[in-house]
Formats: C-alpha cells, structure tokens, sequence
C-alpha cells in the first residue's frame, strides 16, 4: 500500500528486563506470532499505575522490529476532543484513505477533519475504513497497533478503536490496549481478551530493586521494598529519591507509617516525581506545566508558549536530562503518563491558567480550533460569555463529528463560564442531553439538576423534566417517569404545545408500562384543558393503551383505530420517536415498515452517537429481524443492544432485548440459552412485564419441543393480557394438542377477531390456520390450503408460513394423502432448517419420513451442508453468490476485506466448492 506500510510510529517506552513477567511475555509474544501467521488478535492489559503495562508495550514494540508499528498514547487533556487519539494514531499512514472506498475515505477524512464540513460521519463507517486501512497496511507486513493509557482516548476514539478490535481476525494485525484500573476513567471493552497485570511477587520485586539500589544499605532496601508493595515503577524510581533525600526511611516503624502503606491522594511514584519537578529550577518547571497542559506532542507549539512565559530550549533541554521529557521523531513527551500527572498537579492554579492562556495564544489562527477554546476556558477565571460562546460552538462541532460525550463535556464548561442564568441553564441543559444521548446516566442527571437551579423559561423546564423522565424510565421507574412529565406539561402547554403533547404522549406510555389505568384518566383529563392541535393524535394513544389493559375485546376496534391514527403521525423524525412509531406498526402486526422504521433509526443513532437511544431501537429491530426471518441479524442486533443496555443500566431495555433473544432461542430449541437468558434478573426485581416474556418463552419452546400440555397451560395464562394477543395462535395449537378443544376455540376466535382489525395477509393466513386447528373434517382441509395460499401471496413470515406448512402436511398425511402431504412438508422442512428452528425441523423431517420419503435434502448444499457454517461464514457466502466483492461484502458486515477472504477459504471446503462461479450455481437461500 505505497510507502506507508514501510512507517513506523515512536515508542514511547525503552524496552526494560521485566522481571516476574514470563507469562505475560509470553502472552504478548504469541500474539506477534500469530500475526506473522496471518492472523489477528486484540488485547487489553490492565493495571495500576506503575505497574508495568507501558513495559509490557514497550517489550512488544521491541519485539515487532519486522512489522509496522503504530502507536499511541491517551492523554488526559485531549479526551473532550473527538477522534483526536485516532487522528495521531494514524497521522503517519492517512494518504492511505485514497485506496479506501469512496464511502470510508469520505468518513475517515471527515473524523480526521481532513475534509470541508458536512454531516456528522456514521461511527460504524469510520470503524469499518480503520479496519480496511490496517488490513491494507498488512498486505506488505503484519501491523502492532500500540494504545497506551486509552482510558484518556477520546470516546469517538476508543468507540472506533474497540470496533474496529472486535472484528479482527485474518488481517494479520494486533492491537493492544493499556488502560489503568484505578484513579482513572474507565475504559469497558466487552469482548475483548483481558490481562491484568498483578504487583510483583516478593522475589521478582526484589530482583528489580537489587538491580535499582545495590548501593543502598540492607534495611533501606527492605523498607523501599515494603513502600513499593510490589509496584515495579517506585522499585525503580524510590531508590533514587532515597538517594537525592526526598524518601524518608522508617527501619523501626511499621510498613504504613511515614510514608509507607498508601497514600491518601497520590502515590508514592507520583510524589516521587512531583519531587523531582520540584528541585528543578523555576524556568524547567514552567516549561514541563506547559507540555502537560498541551496534551499533544507538538514541540513547535509547547515552546513557543513556554517562551512567552520566559523559558528557552535551554529549559527544554534541561527536562530531557532530567529523564522527565524526552525528544523522538520530532515528537515531544513524557517519559511514563505519571510524569505529566504530578507535573500539571503540583502546580498552584494561577500557573496553570498562564500555561492554558499561552497555549491558546500560540494557538490563536491555527486550525485547531476546539484545542484553543478549551485552553481558553481553562484559563479563565471567572464567568466569560465569549469564551461561553466559542466553546458552545466547540460542542456543536463535537455533535456534528458524532461525539456526545465531547458535545456534552463543552456545553458543561460553556454553561460554567455564562454569566447570563438563561443561557446557563440552557448550555446545562444540552449538556444533559447530550449525556444522557451518550448513555451517561449519572453524569446526566447531575447536569439537568444543576441546569434546574437557573432555569426559569417554562420550555425549558419542560426539556429538563424530559431528561429526569427518561432516566427513570431507562431504570423502569414508570410511575416516577409520569409524574415528572405530566407535572412539567401542564405549565408548559401555552407557550410550547408540540412539546407538550410529546410528553403527555409519553406520559400515556409511562401510565401503559406501568399497566395504571388511572395515569392514562389523568392525562386525558389534563389534555381536556389545554387545546392542544395534536389533541386527538394524544387520545389515539390513550385508546390503544386502555385496551392492551382491558379484561375482554371489546376496546379492540377502538384500539386499532387509534393506531392508525397514530402510524400516519411520524414525529419529530428522532430515533426515539422513529423507533416508538416502529413499535406501534408492530402493534400492528406490520412488521415490515416497523423494521424499515427501526432500521432508519438505527442509522440515525449511529450517526449522532446516540448510544443512550441505540438499545431500545435494537430492540425493535431485532423483533422485526426476527419476523422476517433473518434470526441471525436479529440475534447480532439484540445482543449488541443488550450490552450496551447493561454497560449504561438502562433496566427497561435490558428486560426488552432479553424478551427478543429469549424467545429467538425457544424457536431454535435451545433450553440452556433460554435458561441463561432468562436468568438476567435473578436476585433482583425484573421490568415490568418481563415474568410474561419469560413465560411466552418456554411455552415457545415446550410447542416446539412437544410438551403440548404445559405450553398450554403457560399459554393459557399469559394471554389473559391483551398486550400477549399475537401469542394466540401458539395457544391454540398448544391446547388442540392437549386435548383442551374449548380453550383452543375460544382462543382462536379472539385472534380471528384482532386478525379482522388489523388486517394484515399474514394475520389473515393464520386465524385460518387456527381455524383448521378447531374444526374437524374435510373444513379443516380447506382452511389450511386457505391458508398456505394466503401466506405465499404474502412472503412475509417465514416461521409462520413453514408452521402453517407443516400443520397442513400433518393433516394430509392423517387423511392419507401422503403423495399431497409431502409438498408443504418439504417446504416446511427447509424454511425451518434454514430459519434455524431445530425441534421445528425434526417435526417436520419426522413426518416426511411418516410420508414415506426416505429423504429430505437435494443435490445441492441444502440444510445440512449449510449448517456447517458459522453465521458469519453463512452471511458472507450469501453475498459472495451475489456477485459482490470481498470489500463490498466487508462494507455490508463491517468485516475487512482479508476477514471476508478468509472466511470464503474457510467455507468452500465445506460447501464442496472451489470458486465463487460455483456458489452461484448453488441456489444458496437469501
């Protein structure tokens, strides 16, 4: 890939001996050892500071002398600033992008502001051209990506960075990740090995000191050995600080006194090198203040500010001997993380504004806009409107690029600095939007508080009371979450009545959640009052919600009115109203634009980095995946949202992601996933309605399992609640096979009735499968094939169609018509093996068998043969028989090119292929 394979960025840590390490070497090693094999690996290594982690990368630096080496280093200053660890990291190799599709190339200059102003870029294609760019990079020799300290990288950064880690695996590239355990943000990387780095056992610690401080007497030794506790940094640094004075020995006391055991705020290494700073002479100081404040490496910048406080190079120069900075590549840094800490800590405040002021003056014209503002606000002393304003824009920009978190951290420090309460409280207010838009819960709440104290507009109060409602809504507070709404609706609604009706909509939901039909009577009573334009669009809802809470049907056509009321509102066109009106097509039993809704939403969301919003909307997805029967994408959409869900606890959807994946494992047949699945609550209180899902779902696996009597009995239960009416149909199939014709009757009625109302094909072509299910004779007959006619005419709900198909080849073969049966039974059978229904399949290949057909698969790489490859293998086969190429391929499933490869290399043996001509002849399933 032209000459930038052949760069390799600095190390920012010599290669030690490492004592007591063996195994952690070795860990690290093998990883480069794979990668010269071809394949991929990520690693984060955890520990505290000092520990030996940027040892552990500086060994690995070292060892990969015949790879390209890309590295960089979190800091702390730089962290509000989106995509700018990544924009160093690849600052040596980005002429790259010009081989990248045009789509990647675009986002990646985009985030890098390597390209005029536009949209923000989608995060997941940002990731996807890093992916291809270091698997470029590896086609001429194997990548080490280097990333130190990355709880200081940037969240845009490390979102990218952990993308792109999750889905290595031929591209021949390692990446290897640092990150503190404690005194420092966290840094979650789900799905990624792990190894934490442990204090050094008593022999391997005193290896490192004897080889720090031979010259020191015995009991000095065993004291600084009882001080570092293991910590293999102040094994190497206290020895010296013995020796210049500054680490006071205690031989008689016990190991906490003095300064043994630990300390209250620092530790003994960074004192240690706050100590050494301390001793340096005040121009060196000032000098090693300033590069702390910078954050980057630009040496050009650092000492023109520095010489506007009255240093030199000299001063410079003087760091360097010190061994606190150090000068490679024209780079500057420090020589551990640590150094920057003690350096920007121990310096008074006013110092610290004079650096930031300096800074922002050298900065004043340069393109580095942002980096200037945030010197700006940290060099002020006071309220500032201007700087206010700039760093207001600063956050727009971060919007834009895709990074609330970086959005949210500027609108907080421009709402500091206003003078103005008003435009306080309404920088506050977006900074708790763009928080709780992040996932970030607590931070969030403390925002929309302190915005709370200054606000007096009744807009934006409401706005406030919005974000207070959806973080309790996030944690299933539904009864907390319509009070604030209703509450901050009332005043509201004569100078804002869209915003108003958006919450009482919502506070309609709360009152549905919460299954409290007093809370929906009380917004009905309040909506009376106001004269809102959007009046009816609010009573739609309130019908909808009152009969999912009624006892019988008779609210049913009411209900099913109001939806369609409801569906033609589209909203403000936020994921969070997108995915709402997604979710009440599906009340609907429209299940195809749910799922085009959801999937908009979804690009939505990733767009503006919306993570706070992503679960929910996956959640839909993933239920309209399932329906179309894409199990797999459905199953990779819950489970991502589900992480996220958990890692920003938002109860409420965890409870709703779970519901998906448990019930995608019933149809698959798969009772210790279920079982895992279900089990997510245990020990603590469910959300609400989730003892239904959980119930829904072993009856889903008990029918398809043949346990027909506690399916009914579980289905017969749960369909007391009106909101479980799709589930009608399992009810019905269940109770005919349990002998309960009466339930079963009843059962299928009512769903003929919802059938009616919504009017859906599929709908239809199941109420006349239920109704074959309860009438006997030659009727049945007639309602069956109704029913296969209707659900082909259709082509929607495969799992549904292949039911009905085997229900039908079940009675052919009762009425010995075996030759008949075998059609829909065969047809029965391939959609379930491909949808994946194991116990479905079995039923059906059983009763082919029944028919006499000693067979169930073609020539062709039917069931069987295609259930030998992984999901993944599957999906990238699918689209390689389409005719698409490895990096079109890898653009749809955010795979490289080299990954796609590989997995076709993998796949063609078990397919019995060799060539990509030869799966089109296959006639592989879409």
């Amino acid at each position: 890939m032209n000459g930038a394979a052949s760069r390799r960025a600095r190390s920012t840590w010599p290669r030690p001996v490492m004592h007591g390490r063996d195994a952690e070497l070795a860990t690290v090693e093998a990883l480069l050892d794979g990668a010269r094999a071809g394949r991929s690996a990520a690693l984060v290594v955890r520990g505290e500071a000092g520990i030996g982690k940027s040892a552990l990368l500086g060994h690995a630096t070292a060892e990969a002398a015949d790879m390209t080496v890309l590295a960089q280093t979190g800091v702390e200053t730089e962290s509000e600033l989106p995509y700018a660890a990544l924009h160093l990291l690849l600052k040596d190799v980005t002429e790259g992008a010009d081989d990248l599709p045009e789509a990647q190339a675009g986002a990646l200059r985009a985030a890098l502001g390597l390209a005029a102003a536009g949209p923000p870029p989608d995060r997941f294609l940002v990731g996807l051209a890093v992916l291809t760019l270091l698997a470029e990079l590896a086609c001429d020799r194997p990548v080490l990506c280097v990333l130190d300290d990355a709880h200081w990288f940037d969240r845009a950064s490390a979102e990218v960075l952990l993308f792109v880690a999750r889905r290595l695996e031929a591209e021949a590239v390692v990446m290897i990740f640092a990150a503190r355990t404690r005194h420092a943000p966290a840094f979650p990387a789900p799905g990624l090995a792990e190894l934490s780095l442990p204090r050094l056992d008593d022999v391997a610690a005193r290896c490192v000191l004897d080889a720090a401080a031979d010259d020191l007497p015995r009991h000095v030794r065993e004291q600084l050995l009882r001080e570092a506790a293991g910590n293999p940094l102040a094994l190497h640094e206290l020895p010296a600080a013995h020796r210049a004075g500054r680490a006071p020995v205690y031989p008689l006391g016990p190991p906490e006194a003095g300064r043994g055991g630990s300390a209250p705020t620092h530790s003994p290494v960074e004192r240690e090198f706050a100590a050494r700073i301390a001793a340096l002479p005040e121009r060196v100081r000032t000098l090693l203040l300033v590069a702390a404040a910078d954050g980057t490496c630009d040496t050009g910048v650092v000492l023109a500010a520095a010489q506007r406080l009255g240093c030199s190079e000299a001063d410079l120069e003087a760091a360097e001997r010190a061994r606190l900075l150090m000068f490679q590549e024209g780079c500057l840094g420090f020589h551990h993380p640590l150094i920057r800490t003690a350096a920007y800590g121990s310096a008074t405040m006013v110092r610290k504004q004079e650096a930031h002021r300096a800074l922002a003056d050298v900065l004043e014209g340069r393109p580095d806009v942002d980096r200037r503002n945030w010197h700006r606000a940290a060099a002020s002393i006071g309220p500032d409107e201007d700087v206010a304003a700039a760093l207001e824009e600063s956050a727009r920009g971060a919007t834009d690029r895709g990074s609330n978190e970086a959005s949210a951290a500027a609108y907080e420090r421009a709402g500091s600095l206003s003078p103005d309460p008003q435009r306080r409280a309404r920088r506050l207010a977006a900074a708790a939007q763009a928080a709780a838009d992040a996932g970030h819960r607590d931070w969030a709440a403390a925002l929309a508080v302190e915005a709370g104290k200054h606000a007096r507009d009744q807009v934006h109060l409401a706005r406030l009371a919005m974000i207070h409602a959806r973080l309790a809504d996030e944690v299933n507070r539904p009864e907390e979450t319509h009070r604030l709404l209703l509450e901050a609706a009332v005043p509201a609604a004569a100078v804002a009545p869209e915003l108003t009706a958006e919450m009482l909509m919502w506070a309609i939901e709360a009152g549905w959640s919460a299954r409290d039909r007093d809370m929906i009577d009380r917004v009905l009573a309040a909506v009376d009052h106001m004269g809102l334009p959007t009046a009816v669009h609010i009573r739609a809802l309130a019908a909808v919600a009152v009969a999912q809470l009624a006892d019988d049907d008779a609210a049913l056509p009411a209900a099913v009115e109001g939806l369609r009321q409801l569906v033609v509102c589209h909203g403000s066109g936020a994921p969070r109203v997108t995915a709402t009106l997604a979710a009440w097509h599906l009340a609907l039993g429209d299940h195809v634009t749910a799922h085009e809704l959801a999937a908009a939403a979804e690009r939505e969301c990733r767009t503006r980095g919306a993570q706070g919003v992503l679960p929910r909307v996956l959640a839909v997805l993933a239920i309209g995946r399932w329906h179309l029967g894409r199990w797999h994408d459905a199953t990779s959409a819950a489970a991502e949202g589900l992480q996220i869900a958990r890692d920003i606890g938002q109860e409420q959807a965890v409870g709703e992601l779970c519901a998906v994946l448990s019930h995608l494992a019933a149809v698959e047949g798969d009772e210790v996933r279920l079982t895992s699945i279900l089990a997510e609550f245990d020990g603590r209180r469910p959300p609400r309605g989730f003892p239904e899902v959980a119930a829904s779902a072993r009856s889903l696996l008990d029918l398809g399992l043949g346990r027909f009597g506690s399916a009914a009995d579980r289905f017969a239960e749960l369909v007391l609640h009106p909101s479980h009416r799709q589930s009608l149909p399992d009810l019905v199939e269940a109770a005919v096979r349990a002998g309960q014709v009466e339930l079963a009757c009843d059962a299928a009625a009512r769903f003929e009735r919802w059938a009616d109302h919504v009017g859906q094909p599929w709908a239809r072509a199941v109420a006349l499968r239920c109704r074959a299910l309860v009438e006997p004779g030659d009727r049945a007959g007639r309602w069956y094939a109704e029913a296969v006619a209707q659900h082909r005419l259709d082509g929607t709900r495969p799992f549904e169609r292949a039911r009905t198909e085997l229900l039908y080849g079940e009675w052919l073969r009762r009425d010995r018509r075996r030759a008949q049966a075998r059609s829909p039974l065969r047809s029965a059978y391939a959609t379930f093996e491909e949808l994946g229904a194991r116990p479905w399949a079995e039923r059906a290949r059983a009763e082919l068998r029944a028919t006499g057909e000693s067979r169930t698969g073609t020539p062709q790489p039917g069931p069987d043969l295609l259930s030998e490859l992984t999901p993944q293998e599957l999906q990238v086969v699918r689209l390689a028989a389409g005719g698409l190429s490895n990096r079109d391929i890898g653009a749809r499933l955010f795979l490289s090119p080299r990954t796609v490869g590989y997995h076709l290399y993998k796949a063609f043996p078990k397919l019995g292929v060799t060539s990509r001509a030869q799966l089109v002849r296959l006639d592989l399933p879409a």
